[in-house]
């Protein structure tokens, strides 16, 4: 173990990075046991470019969520382009379609409009680094959207049901205080 964390060491410090046996080891751990990780501490300190050494180290995507007060599921998750859903529904005015086909037709995929959790958990070619940063700033209702995201790594749209990881993403959290979650 000790090995791999000096190699990962070795990786970091390539990619201009300073960072302790310590924190490699937390980093190791998190990575081998795809575990969500909880980096707290004073602002200035390197939390939030640890996330992005990781990314850059997995030659992945990193995707960020700022977190704050009153940020909501339309700014998490997803929200639906309604400009786009009432072109179609006017367009599809005259044709033969049901009520129920033209109201499944408005709530494709290609009217969601994913934020950050949604494109975490629905990135298709191989798992991308997922930034929740500064989580303290949340409030409560946001806290319930990263609770479902966290534990099962799927996502709930009312119009289209509960949509699963394709690949897990790696976490990284930041905190400048103490955060609820943990």
């Amino acid at each position: 173990m000790l090995a791999k964390i000096y190699q990962l060491i070795q990786k970091i410090d390539q990619l201009d990075y300073v960072v302790e046996e310590e924190l490699a080891a937390i980093l190791l751990l998190m990575l081998k046991l795809k575990q969500p990780l909880l980096l707290e501490g004073p602002p200035g300190v390197g939390k939030t470019e640890a996330a992005h050494i990781i990314a850059s180290y997995l030659n992945t995507d990193l995707i960020r969520l700022q977190c704050y007060k009153g940020l909501d599921v339309n700014s998490a998750v997803y929200e639906w382009n309604y400009q786009k859903q009432l072109l179609s529904i006017k367009i599809s005015e005259p044709s033969d379609l049901s009520t129920e086909e033209k109201e499944a037709h408005i709530f494709g995929e290609e009217f969601l409009l994913k934020r950050p959790l949604l494109q975490a958990i629905t990135t298709s070619e191989k798992a991308p680094g997922l930034l929740i940063d500064e989580i303290d700033r949340a409030d409560e209702e946001c806290e319930a959207l990263l609770l479902e995201l966290l534990s099962a790594f799927q996502i709930s749209i009312p119009e289209m049901g509960t949509i699963k990881a394709s690949h897990r993403p790696i976490v990284i959290r930041t905190s400048n205080r103490r955060s609820i979650l943990r």
